[in-house]
């Protein structure tokens, strides 16, 4: 008898471990049996509560506001003109600097010294020549004049060193906190360009063939299909760089020239002083359509540029936004910059 009891008591305490486990176990499986059904009660709930609602009216669309008017270009504004010798005329404050340098400083300096080195050719070679002077001076050192041309170059230089050191200062100045930011990135050939600040995205600028160039009247190799709008009065600030290989973008009429180079973002800031269209050309060799790379500035007053940026989907940035959108009148508009 005592062995029958010495076996139970094995027994029970051999299996008393397995049934304390299977007893929490046999509880969560419970427990996640009633979950579904419990969800079930809660779905169908729901289902007949949205049934039991009226159907939501559909979401208004939003008014588009139409873009301006494509600008004409105006002839002696942001082109060359026929027969043209010197620099463009300039409508940024940077570009009137430059060409005051260039024009009051720099060309009566260079043509006073070449008619000066000139006549002094002419001079030494009548002067001197041999049948006229067949006994030549033996002089070797005259202090006065070798002081004189020592110290006049040097003054020259200094003269000339003052408004250049203040113009590339000028040039290469920190965009200020308010300017409108612009990407713009070179391609085997056309141009990208992205509005960070307006949320609008990139969109390229292409060559307009001739045809469709002379119908805008614009000038072929200049027009493209897009181009780049930018309000007036308003600090610039464009970052610039490469898809492929090194690009420049060039505008002469603002004094605009920066290099895009692969894998750097170089900055260049200025200000449009004057509505109008300004054109511009890729000006770094950058392989078989180089001279097909257009650019075109559009500058704007700052109501149709906000305008303009509604128009794209985007977002107006400034004192006079909520201005102009409600200003902006709601009309059909074609795709984003759509080419012409």
């Amino acid at each position: 008898m005592r062995k029958v009891k010495s076996l139970v008591l094995a027994g029970l305490l051999a299996f008393a471990p397995a049934l304390l486990l299977n007893g929490p176990v046999q509880a969560q499986e419970n427990a996640a049996v009633a979950a579904p059904a419990t969800g079930n009660e809660t779905a169908a709930a729901d289902s007949a509560a949205k049934a039991a609602a009226p159907a939501a009216a559909p979401a208004a669309p939003a008014e588009k506001v139409a873009a301006p008017p494509r600008m004409k270009p105006t002839p002696g504004i942001g082109m060359p003109m026929p027969g043209e010798i010197t620099l463009q005329k300039q409508f940024s404050p940077t570009g009137h600097t430059a060409r005051w340098l260039h024009d009051v400083m720099l060309l009566p300096i260079i043509t006073i010294i070449s008619i000066f080195v000139l006549a002094l050719m002419l001079y030494v070679m009548i002067r001197f020549r041999q049948s006229a002077n067949p006994t030549p001076s033996k002089t070797s050192h005259n202090t006065v004049i070798e002081v004189i041309w020592t110290v006049v170059p040097v003054v020259i230089l200094l003269v000339i060193a003052v408004p250049s050191i203040g113009l590339l200062a000028d040039q290469y100045k920190p965009a200020p906190k308010d300017a409108l930011t612009v990407k713009v990135t070179g391609y085997q050939w056309y141009w990208g360009y992205e509005y960070p600040d307006n949320a609008i995205p990139e969109f390229v600028s292409n060559l307009l063939p001739r045809d469709k160039a002379e119908a805008n009247g614009e000038p072929y190799l200049l027009a493209p299909d897009n181009r780049m709008v930018l309000p007036v009065g308003r600090p610039i600030k464009l970052i610039i760089t490469g898809a492929d290989v090194i690009h420049s973008f060039a505008v002469p009429s603002l004094w605009v020239k920066m290099d895009a180079v692969p894998g750097r973002l170089n900055e260049k800031t200025f200000t449009i002083e004057k509505p109008g269209v300004y054109y511009g050309q890729c000006s770094e060799l950058c392989g078989a359509r180089h001279g097909f790379m257009p650019i075109a500035i559009e500058a704007l007053p700052p109501a149709q540029f906000d305008q303009w940026v509604l128009s794209q989907g985007g977002k107006p940035k400034g004192a006079g936004a909520a201005t102009t959108a409600e200003a902006g009148a709601p009309a059909a508009v074609p795709a984003p910059n759509a080419k012409l």
